[in-house]
């Protein structure tokens, strides 16, 4: 049985392409600040801030994964596009877009191949809203659609 760890539009992690030792996600969110006289500055909630995923790991192509997966994943950031990014659990993320990819090689063979890859991967997101990930901002429209004769 084969499983699958993240997909990423469609990009799927796991032992076969690429697999990933640490996800990492960092969520943040606005405050605007006032300065007052004789108290702390005032606080006013402005909404989300950036969502990032850092994916890190380790590429041993005589044992798991493929070379070309890096390259794969450089073709999309390429592309620009935002893809989604779903659990292999099912859960969505959102829609995320690939800002950098980084690797470094150890281990070469004689004609330069690395043996070994460590790879870091950032992602960001740039949907408002999980619904935005199915294609859309209301839900209700996207099933009276989806239920209509």
């Amino acid at each position: 049985m084969q499983y699958q760890m993240l997909a990423f539009g469609q990009f799927v992690f796991g032992l076969p392409t690429l697999a990933y030792q640490t996800l990492s996600r960092q969520t943040a969110w606005r405050h605007a600040s006032n300065s007052r006289v004789g108290a702390r500055p005032a606080r006013q909630f402005l909404g989300a801030g950036d969502d990032a995923i850092t994916l890190s790991g380790l590429l041993v192509p005589e044992f798991a994964g493929d070379r070309l997966s890096l390259d794969q994943l450089r073709a999309m950031g390429d592309a620009g596009g935002a893809w989604p990014l779903v659990g292999g659990d099912g859960r969505v993320f959102g829609q995320f877009v690939l800002e950098h990819v980084h690797e470094t090689g150890t281990l070469q063979i004689a004609d330069g191949t690395p043996r070994r890859i460590e790879f870091e991967l950032q992602l960001q997101r740039v949907d408002d809203s999980l619904t935005d990930s199915v294609g859309g901002n209301d839900v209700d429209v996207l099933l009276d659609e989806a239920t209509a004769p």
